[in-house]
């Protein structure tokens, strides 16, 4: 086949034994390619079907077939309506989101699922993704979060220990649990909001869905490992309080992408990182100081993507602080005849943070709570300090949030 392919473009092409029913019309096709409308491609071959496979291969691809004589099989005249399927396609975009206006504004529906930068032929299906314009979704720093998510994932069973060994008293013990447990439906909160979202972004942000993604990933990761803290000294897991599931509900309710996020990661998240920092630090045992140190520099992640997002989308659209801002307080109303944080995972806290449960121990870990509840409270003013809230506002706001973390 080397003659063969070295005459691609040259007018002449000898597929030697090669019939269409194995394979030649590409050879074909790639010569023509090389040829002006009404351009005649000689054709040169051995097989015996060869003639009559190209007459009717020419009419079914807009071409006109002439027979010839040795050692021409026949001519192949490139019609001018061949590659029929190219004309009127568009480009979905460009292949570079750092070339300035590669990214659509709006794409379009008809786009479908179509990689950005495919030529789209005209007709199909025009499925409907809600998240379909460029502001509503996008940051610039997409591509390397995802890139560090996927340099940054982990392997439960090969970066925990789990046979490390350890004592806790009982009552410590079971304040593990009951913070693990609590974990568990915030991030199952944490898992299905961006899932929810995932499926209304339009593939041309592809960036976009594939740290919406990671992060499903990396929630369903957290869910294990705090799974299986819970009960690996063979325990069951421990209260759920309807106030904490109350609150979770409002961010499954929300149905703005902004909002959402805004919601779930720079109020609730952010918080959680605050959280899970305070476990590393103070948690009696090594096997939870591990996990939450691998479950945190996560969830940092998924701060930084909403904040990159929100940033960006705050900084073209200033009115989006005000439909952020209302949620805070919507959300407060629809929350405020519950209880808030569960107040056995408030006493496990403590008693994580006490190590001990002896009158000193207990007081030592009553003020690192309260503590930790304030630099929750700043970090959260820092967040909303860096989306454009005024002093005044980001204090109230933070104020607002609610009592659950999450």
């Amino acid at each position: 086949m080397t003659e063969a392919v070295a005459a691609v473009g040259s007018g002449v092409v000898d597929l030697e034994d090669l019939g269409l029913d194995g394979g030649a019309h590409v050879l074909v096709k790639l010569a023509l390619d090389g040829l002006e409308p009404a351009g005649a491609l000689e054709v040169r071959g051995r097989h015996p079907e060869l003639a009559a496979h190209l007459a009717t291969w020419c009419r079914q691809q807009g071409h006109r077939w002439r027979p010839g004589t040795a050692p021409a099989v026949g001519f192949v005249e490139r019609g001018r309506t061949a590659g029929a399927r190219w004309v009127g396609a568009t480009r979905a975009g460009h292949c570079d989101p750092a070339v300035p206006g590669a990214l659509a504004p709006v794409a379009p529906a008809e786009w479908g699922l179509a990689a950005r930068g495919a030529a789209i032929e005209p007709g199909g299906p025009a499925p409907r993704f809600a998240l379909d314009a460029r502001d509503e979704v996008w940051t610039d720093r997409a591509a390397g979060l995802y890139r560090q998510a996927l340099a940054a994932q982990w392997d439960p069973a090969a970066a925990i220990d789990w046979d490390t060994p350890f004592v806790l008293p009982d009552q410590v013990e079971r304040a593990v649990v009951q913070v693990m447990t609590f974990l568990i439906e915030n991030e199952e909160a944490a898992l299905v909001v961006p899932a929810r979202f995932l499926g209304q972004v339009h593939p041309h942000f592809r960036e976009i869905q594939q740290v919406l993604a990671v992060t499903v990933a990396d929630e369903a990761r957290h869910i294990e490992v705090f799974t299986r803290r819970a009960t690996c000294r063979g325990g069951e897991l421990a209260l759920s309080s309807v106030g904490g599931r109350a609150s979770l509900q409002t961010l499954l309710d929300e149905p703005d992408f902004a909002v959402a996020s805004f919601l779930l990661s720079v109020m609730g998240e952010g918080t959680f990182v605050s959280l899970l920092s305070f476990l590393e630090r103070h948690t009696p045992d090594p096997l939870t100081r591990r996990i939450a140190q691998l479950t945190r520099a996560d969830e940092a992640r998924h701060v930084a993507f909403a904040m990159a997002h929100l940033e960006r989308h705050a900084t073209l659209d200033p009115g989006v602080r005000g439909r952020l801002a209302r949620a805070v307080e919507r959300r407060h109303r629809e929350l405020q005849t519950t209880a808030g944080l569960n107040e056995e995972v408030f006493d496990a806290l403590v008693l994580i943070a006490a190590g001990a449960p002896t009158p000193s121990a207990i007081a030592a870990g009553w003020a690192r709570v309260q503590a930790l509840q304030a630099e929750m409270n700043d970090a959260r003013q820092g967040r909303l300090d860096r989306l454009g809230f005024s002093a005044a506002e980001a204090d109230a706001l933070a104020a607002l949030h609610s009592r659950n973390f999450m």
